[in-house]
């Protein structure tokens, strides 16, 4: 189960109101909705989902991405904002001239080619926050596995393992 922006819209309500502690039960239960989903055959529900459906959730789901990536650069250098803009160009213009390779591959080699010979410093993703090598450990429970937490987590679960599903079944099918 993955925990992209679809999903945590859906979590914040919960975490909101109940605190962070029911998000690991919740996902937990999401993943055992999922897979019982999953060995009834739900997945056969996804031909009903016209086309033009599809391609609109992949896409708000791209928009999304974008709009959570524009923090990352917006108050900063003119260099990396002048990048972004040429990354833009590259992908949006491209594709006019070139139908061979994806615009975004011609972007990416381009602009790595670029700051790899200029030797631009640029930020990556280790300067947002400290990152820990290796595999993740386990996470304690923090609240109580009784029947209260059950009805606190319970909808959020479903809604989580449905949107889940959706997801990685448009994404697959597209």
């Amino acid at each position: 189960l993955c925990l992209v922006g679809s999903v945590a819209l859906v979590i914040v309500p919960m975490v909101h109101q109940h605190g962070v502690g029911y998000i690991l039960p919740a996902v937990i239960l999401a993943g055992i909705i999922q897979i019982l989903f999953g060995l009834c055959g739900m997945a056969r529900l996804m031909r009903f989902i016209p086309p033009a459906v599809m391609t609109g959730f992949v896409n708000a789901l791209g928009i999304l991405i974008f709009f959570a990536q524009v923090p990352h650069f917006w108050s900063r250098q003119p260099l990396i904002v002048g990048l972004f803009v040429l990354t833009l160009l590259i992908v949006l213009w491209a594709p006019r001239v070139i139908k061979a390779i994806p615009a975004p591959l011609i972007a990416i080699v381009a602009l790595t080619l670029y700051t790899a010979t200029t030797g631009q410093q640029l930020p990556t993703v280790g300067d947002e926050g400290s990152m820990s090598g290796g595999l993740p450990g386990f996470t304690a429970l923090t609240v109580p596995l009784n029947l209260t937490t059950l009805q606190i987590i319970w909808p959020c679960a479903l809604s989580i393992a449905f949107v889940g599903l959706m997801e990685s079944l448009l994404t697959a099918k597209l």
